[in-house]
Order: structure tokens, then C-alpha cells, then sequence
């Protein structure tokens, strides 16, 4: 994505009619009942932070409760991997290092993606192709639905939602600035094949390197697939 367009998706975020998404959240009604299904990787196959919820996580619990976010964006042509931020750590089955088999261990301090869950607003074509920000996050699936929720509450999720919105698209514009200017720094360039060829040896068990983009720069972490299965 180019940085036009993720500067034209923050602006269009942030003067997002808040009286329309107020009526989406009242339709929705959501009541967290910490049934913990959201926690396990049947749900969610990782939990995404924004740098002031790693930092707080790092300070709370933890660098090691921290990994880099999968799905890597891309890898330079000596074979190492570029990602824009770190996800929670994730247990051997695939569910978040905080989930307890019931419930979440953090629950009042939960990352805020955790917080505004399902409110995400995103970009979405409905069945018409018509593309606008929509509610999305697996509705009917957990939790409670329908519930009269007070007016305090539901602007209190809404600006949470926007916080979190803006803040990713942020990150994202940031991570895309700085891979330009550091690859440009240090003679790299962006290689397609060198991302395949390191991603099936590492699927083999071999260790990799991920540059994580935190907090404006990068932070180099090896891995291997044990550490993040």
C-alpha cells in the first residue's frame, strides 16, 4: 500500500461520522463475557500490538511474553524478513500466552485490540461491492450480542476503536517510510524469491532473522519455528 493511500485512509478514519459507528455499536450490543474463545487460535491466529502496548507488556510481563507479529511484509535480498511490529507470544497450540483455559490472565490490562474486539473498523466491500468502514470481527461467534448498551460506554468504545485504527495505519505509514529510507542507507532491495527460498527452509526448522519495526527503527530478533508455533 502505497503512502498516499494509507495518509487518505487515516484522515477518511478519523472523520468518520462517529453518530454512524455509535449506531453500529448499539445494533451490535457486544458483552464481554470472557468466554476466552477470542484467545485461542481457533479464533485469532495472533494478537497484533501497537508499540505503547508492547512497551507496556515489556514492562509488565516481559520482552520474552513478545514475537514477532507473523506474516512477515517482506525480505531483502540477503534472505532477512521485515515486519511492522510485534504480536503477542502464542502457546504450543497456537493460543495466546495470556489465556488461562477460561479466561484471560491480564483481562484489565489486555492490548487494545483485545479491548475494541469485534469493533474493528475497516475498509470492506459489501455483497453490492460498495466499499465503506464496516464492523467486522466475528459476530454471533463469542460474547454476548444484543445488549442495550449506555451511551458513555458506547463512546468510550468508539474512541478506543479510532485510537487503535489510527494508531495501526500509523505504524504501518512509519514501518513503510523507514524500510525505504533503510534500504536505500544499506544498499538493499526487496527480493520475492529470497522470501520463499527462506521461508521453506524455515518451515525445515531453520533459523531466521526478522527485523521488527518498533518505536521508529528495527530491532533484529532470531527465530526459529519452534518459538513461535
Amino acid at each position: 500500500m502505497e503512502t498516499f493511500n494509507i495518509e487518505k485512509e487515516i484522515r477518511d478514519l478519523e472523520s468518520f461520522p462517529d453518530e454512524k459507528y455509535l449506531k453500529i455499536i448499539r445494533e451490535v450490543g457486544f458483552v464481554c463475557d470472557r468466554c476466552g474463545k477470542c484467545c485461542t487460535s481457533e479464533f485469532n491466529d495472533h494478537i497484533f500490538l501497537l508499540d505503547d502496548d508492547a512497551q507496556r507488556i515489556i514492562d509488565n510481563q516481559g520482552r520474552e511474553y513478545l514475537r514477532p507479529a507473523p506474516h512477515f511484509d517482506l525480505c531483502d535480498n540477503l534472505g532477512r524478513f521485515y515486519v511492522m511490529g510485534y504480536a503477542l507470544k502464542t502457546k504450543p497450540n497456537g493460543d495466546c500466552i495470556f489465556y488461562t483455559g477460561s479466561s484471560c490472565e491480564h483481562y484489565e490490562n489486555r492490548p487494545r485490540i483485545c479491548k475494541i474486539y469485534p469493533y474493528m473498523l475497516h475498509r470492506e466491500p459489501d455483497e453490492d461491492g460498495n466499499i465503506d468502514f464496516r464492523q467486522i470481527g466475528g459476530l454471533d461467534e463469542h460474547g454476548l450480542y444484543h445488549n442495550e448498551i449506555g451511551e458513555e460506554a458506547c463512546k468510550e468504545i468508539l474512541k478506543t476503536v479510532k485510537e487503535y485504527e489510527s494508531g495501526f495505519l500509523r505504524q504501518q505509514l512509519g514501518f513503510i517510510e523507514e524500510i525505504e529510507k533503510y534500504f536505500k542507507d544499506n544498499n538493499l532491495r526487496i527480493n520475492k524469491q529470497m522470501y520463499d527460498r527462506m521461508m521453506r527452509l524455515y518451515q525445515k526448522g531453520k533459523a531466521i532473522e526478522v527485523y521488527v519495526f518498533y518505536k521508529g527503527g528495527f530491532e533484529k530478533e532470531v527465530i526459529t519455528p519452534v518459538q513461535i508455533s
